[in-house]
């Protein structure tokens, strides 16, 4: 176990490296849960929201409490599917989690899913791990500490470590590489990619569209409408990690845990460069 002493710790990235390791262990035990399930036979059900919920993700969700409640019990969690546990607001660090980010392509028997989990201190993220376990990858990395992708095999026995970086736009004249949504697109995040002429779809689902941004595959990831804090931390704290930074539309940082209703975030915008943030 890693101790992290005090009820409700304020663990800084310095610290939370110390958790990355036992963090993408329990990332890839739940990503090899979520590929032992038979797709075809699984049950389905819609939640109140209307959005699908399967026995991958309960089974996602179940591993990584368990394993967050051996390696660190004081620090509070935050996860998609228990959200009727969340005592916000979250003022020191607090774990937030999709256990299953991409349910739709996961039932639709497609390969771009994730398992999400994030570490937020002080409504920041600090720390993200994204598992496409379909993919058999990893992406991770803790702010100020860089990011790297993770090759893992099918039993998430053995992983293979690449560094990654985001990349630098090219200026005046280049083509924006864009990052977009297969299952959500808005109009203003149509209004946003037109205003770049000859932009670059990247069409994806899942968190995977930040790690594009984060390994240098994209230049940017706008969604200009309403999703959820655990959508985004993970990928967030990825991003940065890499060299990234992430804004609202208005160049504002996003803040995570705090009385935000509907655990919503109104939108955001990952760009690979930071410099070029807000062009």
């Amino acid at each position: 176990m890693t101790e992290i002493s005090g009820e409700g710790s304020a663990i800084d990235a310095s610290a939370a490296m110390a958790l990355l390791e036992p963090l993408t262990d329990i990332v890839a035990r739940a990503g090899a849960a979520v590929l032992a399930i038979a797709r075809p036979a699984m049950k389905v059900q819609n939640k109140t929201d209307g959005s699908p919920v399967t026995e991958a993700d309960m089974a996602a969700d179940g591993i990584i409490a368990e394993g967050l409640a051996k390696l660190v019990p004081e620090v509070p969690t935050l996860s998609e599917e228990r959200t009727h546990l969340a005592k916000r607001p979250y003022t020191n660090s607090f774990f937030l989690i999709d256990p299953l980010d991409g349910t739709t392509e996961f039932v639709a028997g497609r390969d771009e899913f994730t398992i999400n989990l994030a570490l937020v201190t002080h409504g920041q993220p600090v720390l993200g791990i994204v598992g496409a376990p379909a993919l058999g990858l990893i992406w991770r990395g803790v702010v100020g500490h860089g990011a790297e992708r993770l090759l893992v095999t099918k039993d998430a026995q053995s992983r293979a470590a690449q560094p990654i970086k985001t990349r630098k736009h090219p200026g005046p004249g280049g083509a924006w590489i864009v990052a977009v949504s297969r299952s959500h697109m808005d109009k203003r995040t149509q209004a946003f990619i037109a205003a770049r002429p000859g932009a670059i779809r990247q069409v994806m689902g899942s968190a995977i569209k930040f790690c594009r941004v984060a390994e240098g595959g994209a230049d940017i990831y706008p969604r200009l409408s309403p999703t959820s804090e655990w959508d985004v931390a993970a990928g967030q704290a990825v991003v940065m990690a890499a060299g990234g930074t992430i804004t609202d539309s208005k160049g504002a940082a996003l803040r995570f845990g705090e009385a935000h209703e509907g655990f919503r975030v109104p939108e955001f915008i990952a760009w690979g460069d930071a410099s070029a943030a807000g062009q």
